[in-house]
């Protein structure tokens, strides 16, 4: 993945919160991988997240809630507890949001390709570009949203988190909320890939649930989990958004009409798939958990249906194939 060195980047579309607002450098890629206000309009919803549902937050167990049950063997205080912090509901976070930082050294596409922050920033960029021209064709508006990096814990609009949640979109705040440490657990405990293109499909998979909050997809889902689950379906759909912003990605410009990114090649695609069969709930839980695989208890889908379900956006480069609702066979 590289990015169009002339490109402008809009650091506005990230809240940084890690306190220093530290930065990271890399040589053209990401050194660790995995892990303004809604409404602002561009001119020119985990991997998991909680999803309103009926009226308020529906119980959907974020992926970082899966691994931290899993991993540990701990169904009760540990992720249980979490969970019940994260529906309880809760202030925005409070902490001071600092991008001067960003703002200095992530101007242009050229610092994307050697800053890792820069490269999040312009991967943000470019899916907000995405959505808000397609929504715009369908005639629907979408809404910009922010991207808010926390180390530790955070304080959200559904309740407190912290970092073993992994990255999650909060429907009460429409925002998508990111400790970027969690990239060093995707690629040390699960063994997934570092490059750059994978954390991209990690935050292209949280503004595709920030685009079915808008649409109101996320209504459909109740707390049910298995392997025909609302649950698992929205978080099919959330992949095979981010599979067709990946067709797109090339082609996306950003508010000052430059194309953010200048390459997507097959080994991206590749990795993305890697990654996707990693966080797969058969994987987590016969790879990390007891070894015994559970699809009762599944609430994002299998490896394979993550894969299919990516290269289903992809392939089609259409929001429109991405109908997991009405899917017979999810794969």
């Amino acid at each position: 993945m590289r990015f169009n060195d002339k490109a402008r980047l809009d650091t506005s579309q990230v809240r940084d919160q890690r306190g220093g607002g530290g930065s990271g450098t890399g040589s053209g890629g990401l050194g660790s991988m995995f892990g303004g206000s809604s409404g602002n309009q561009r001119s020119g919803g985990g991997l998991g997240g909680l999803a309103k549902g009926g009226g308020g937050i529906g119980v959907l167990v974020v992926i970082g809630v899966v691994i931290y049950t899993l991993v540990t063997g701990n169904s009760g205080g540990g992720a249980g507890g979490l969970l019940n912090q994260l529906l309880a509901g809760g202030n925005s976070s409070n902490a001071q949001a600092d991008t001067k930082t960003l703002q200095k050294e992530c101007t242009t596409g050229a610092d994307a390709n050697t800053n890792s922050d820069c490269a999040l920033v312009a991967i943000i960029n470019s899916v907000q570009g995405y959505w808000t021209d397609q929504l715009a064709a369908s005639g629907t508006t979408y809404q910009e949203t922010d991207s808010v990096w926390f180390t530790g814990q955070v304080s959200t609009g559904c309740g407190n988190a912290s970092s073993s949640t992994g990255p999650f979109y909060c429907p009460a705040d429409q925002l998508v909320y990111v400790d970027l440490s969690f990239f060093t657990t995707l690629k040390t405990d699960f063994k997934a890939n570092d490059l750059i293109f994978t954390q991209a499909y990690v935050l292209a998979h949280e503004y595709g649930h920030h685009v079915q909050n808008l649409l109101g997809t996320s209504n459909k889902v109740g707390s049910a989990a298995g392997p025909e689950s609302g649950s698992v379906r929205l978080e099919l759909q959330a992949d095979c958004y981010a599979g067709a912003w990946a067709n797109h990605a090339t082609t996306v410009p950003g508010a000052d009409g430059q194309i953010l990114i200048a390459d997507v090649n097959q080994t991206d695609i590749n990795g993305a798939l890697d990654a996707a069969a990693k966080i797969g709930d058969d994987y987590i839980q016969s790879t990390l958990g007891s070894g015994t695989v559970d699809e009762s208890s599944f609430t994002h889908g299998s490896s394979k249906q993550r894969e299919k379900w990516f290269m289903t956006g992809y392939t089609t480069g259409s929001p429109a194939t991405c109908d997991t609702f009405g899917a017979s066979n999810l794969g």
